[in-house]
């Protein structure tokens, strides 16, 4: 099947994916797009504003059509993300990330002079850093992160936000701007008594959040039962991936993304040996009961037991039919959010058909 080539940069785009060299990360559109019309039909049924994290696509085409499906606008973990999705066309971005030193805070300031931008801080530290940065005539929204229990970043009590809020609140460069957090998941419950004690504590303070900003794919499908929570920061649901389903959300069927990759080595009748590596497939687990560092469709009881920098060992001893050297196979990743930053470029394609060739421009934007 012919389709019109699309240039990016020095490259054409490829016809059909059988001509994609491996190994390539394959995203499919139709996919896509229902993981984005489930989520965003259950988000409008329940009222619930989507704020989409980028960190999954890293693609200003994919956040681009996220809003237009109606997410309220998008989640950047780094500066340089959101520069990106900037350049790409974005208008309303959250920065949940303490940001410290003055180089940083400068780019923050001339980030903030080209979108609408709201950031996050846990700490005194960082609160005064952005006070000394921003004035009143062009005040920073910041939002509180709060440890929900997921043991990451966080102030750990209600009574700690409130002191923190106090201090944004007496800032002229600053804005309250409410509270987020990224919840535990299968927590829900837990979750939305912090937050309602936080919340009530904060309106008795003088202080009621404008925004209570709660996130993540695995309990998406249940955000509306976080009572106070009036919007959402999914990522990797537009792709969903291995972990995503081990957890609940989804199927393999759900899965947009795919590593293409080939056999280079059958050593043994039980072995064989794809090029992708560590650097294509990332080497992170799965939860269990499922196993190994992908799932290869086609080969269901292959398993990928381990992981070098360039190649991938399966083990085929449980398949009635195994591939041969110089098979093309197609892999869901454990964690589609990391395989998107270790590649260049990806393509888009339907059936067999590629529309695009996408350039990954949030791709290594760490800083």
């Amino acid at each position: 099947m012919q389709a019109k080539a699309t240039a990016i940069n020095d490259w054409s785009a490829v016809m059909d994916i059988d001509e994609i060299e491996t190994p390539s990360v394959l995203i499919d559109l139709d996919r896509v797009e229902a993981n984005l019309k489930r989520a965003q039909d259950y988000a409008d049924a329940h009222g619930l504003p989507l704020r989409p994290h980028v960190k999954t696509h890293k693609l200003p085409q994919m956040a681009q059509r996220q809003v237009a499906l109606g997410a309220v606008g998008v989640t950047c973990q780094k500066i340089g993300e959101a520069e990106a999705m900037a350049d790409g066309g974005q208008i309303d971005i959250l920065l949940p990330y303490n940001i410290l030193g003055r180089a940083k805070l400068d780019r923050l300031a001339a980030l903030k002079a080209r979108v609408k931008l709201s950031v996050t801080a846990d700490n005194a530290e960082t609160v005064a850093g952005y006070a000394g940065r921003f004035t009143a005539d062009d005040p920073l929204t910041v939002l509180i992160e709060c440890d929900t229990g997921a043991r990451r970043c966080g102030v750990q009590t209600p009574e700690e936000a409130v002191a923190l809020a106090r201090k944004i609140d007496e800032a002229p460069g600053l804005a309250f701007g409410g509270l987020m957090t990224y919840p535990p998941q299968g927590r829900r419950a837990e979750v939305d008594r912090w937050l309602c004690v936080a919340k009530a504590a904060l309106e008795e303070a003088g202080l009621p959040p404008p925004v209570i900003s709660s996130g993540g794919t695995p309990d998406l499908m249940h955000a509306a039962e976080e009572s106070v929570v009036s919007e959402y920061r999914p990522g990797t649901y537009i792709y969903c991936d291995r972990m995503q389903v081990a957890w609940g959300h989804g199927t393999l069927e759900d899965c947009a993304l795919t590593v293409k990759a080939t056999v280079v080595s059958r050593p043994t009748e039980n072995r064989a040996v794809l090029d992708a590596g560590s650097k294509a497939l990332a080497a992170d687990p799965v939860p269990a009961p499922e196993t190994g560092h992908g799932h290869i469709l086609g080969y269901p009881e292959a398993v990928i037991t381990g992981l070098s920098e360039e190649h991938a060992i399966v083990d085929l001893s449980g398949c009635a039919k195994r591939p041969v050297i110089g098979e093309t196979v197609r892999v869901i990743p454990n964690h589609a959010c990391v395989v998107s930053n270790l590649f260049d470029r990806v393509y888009l394609i339907r059936g067999n058909t590629v529309e695009e060739i996408a350039e990954v421009t949030s791709r290594g934007k760490l800083v």
